[in-house]
C-alpha cells in the first residue's frame, strides 16, 4: 500500500511539473529543415539555431543534403522548410505546387580551387568558362560532387557554357557533398568548384588554394521556401513560417551577416 502511495505521489508530481513548464515546452514545437550541405559545413546552423529557438521554443532539425536532394524531401512531404541555393530549380518546386512562395536569405559566391602547382594555369583568373575549358583541355584532375545539389548544378552550368562534357579519368565524379569532395581533391590532388562558406570553415586544404573567383556566373544565392501544406497536412506551416520570418527578419539578418571565421563573413544577408 506504501508502495503505491509512493508511485501516486510521484505521478502527482509529475503532471504538476508537466503543467507549470511553458507552453512552448508543453507544445514541443519541432519543425524539420532540408538544407544545402553548405549551411550545415560552414557553422552557420550553428551559429543562427539556438538564436531562433531560444527567442521561439521551437526546436529546428537540419536534414543536411544536397539542393536536389533536399526539394525531393520537401516534395515527399518529409521537411516543413527547404532552405538551398538553385534558383530555377527552387522556381519550379513553387510553380509546381511544392512550396508556398521563394524568399532570398543571402548570399556568397562560388570559388575554384586547385593544386598551388596549377597544371592547367587558371590562377588569378576570373572567368569561370575559361578555367574550365583549360582544365579539360589538359585533362586535369577534377573532383566534381556530383550529388545534384546547388554546386553541382551550377558546376554543370559552367561546363554546358564552355560546350564540354567532361568524362574520362580526369572526371571524379564522386556523390558526396561539399567537405568530402574537398577532401578527396586535397588528397588526389584536383581542382574543384566549392562554395565560399565551406571553403572558409574547411581545414583539410592540403595543398589546396583558391585560384579563381570574382565571376558573375559565380554568384551564390540562398532561398527558403515553405512546403506547402495542402500538398502535405503534415507540414507545420505556422512554426516553418516563424523560421522563414526569422531569417527574414532585422534579427536574423544580423545573426547571419555576424557569422564569421578567422575575421571573413561566410553569408552576407539580403532579404528584401
Amino acid at each position: 500500500m506504501n508502495a503505491f502511495k509512493t508511485l501516486f505521489s510521484a505521478a502527482a508530481l509529475s503532471v504538476a511539473a508537466l503543467t507549470a513548464l511553458p507552453a512552448a515546452a508543453q507544445d514541443d514545437s519541432v519543425i524539420t529543415v532540408a538544407s544545402t550541405t553548405s549551411t550545415e559545413n560552414s557553422g552557420l546552423f550553428d551559429h543562427i539555431l539556438p538564436m531562433f529557438e531560444e527567442e521561439t521554443g521551437i526546436e529546428v532539425r537540419v536534414i543536411a543534403q544536397g539542393t536536389g536532394q533536399a526539394l525531393e524531401t520537401g516534395r515527399r512531404g518529409d521537411a516543413d522548410v527547404v532552405f538551398v541555393h538553385a534558383k530555377p530549380a527552387e522556381e519550379e518546386f513553387v510553380v509546381n505546387g511544392y512550396g508556398v512562395a521563394r524568399v532570398e536569405v543571402m548570399y556568397n559566391d562560388f570559388i575554384i580551387v586547385g593544386p598551388s602547382d596549377d597544371p592547367a594555369g587558371i590562377a588569378g583568373g576570373e572567368d569561370a568558362v575559361e578555367a574550365f575549358t583549360a582544365i579539360a583541355e589538359g585533362e586535369q584532375a577534377f573532383a566534381s560532387r556530383g550529388d545534384d545539389s546547388g554546386t553541382n548544378k551550377k558546376e554543370l552550368a559552367i561546363w554546358e557554357e564552355a560546350g564540354i562534357e567532361p568524362s574520362g579519368s580526369w572526371y571524379r565524379e564522386l556523390g558526396q557533398g561539399m567537405g568530402p569532395t574537398l577532401n578527396t581533391a586535397a588528397q588526389m590532388p584536383a581542382y574543384a568548384l566549392a562554395d565560399r562558406g565551406t571553403w572558409i570553415s574547411f581545414e583539410n586544404r592540403g595543398d589546396l588554394e583558391i585560384l579563381v573567383e570574382g565571376d558573375d556566373r559565380l554568384f551564390n544565392q540562398y532561398g527558403v521556401i515553405l512546403v506547402n501544406p495542402e500538398k502535405h497536412e503534415n507540414v507545420n506551416a505556422e512554426d516553418g513560417q516563424a523560421f522563414i520570418d526569422w531569417l527574414v527578419s532585422e534579427e536574423g539578418q544580423q545573426a547571419i551577416g555576424d557569422y564569421e571565421l578567422g575575421g571573413q563573413q561566410l553569408f552576407t544577408p539580403n532579404a528584401q
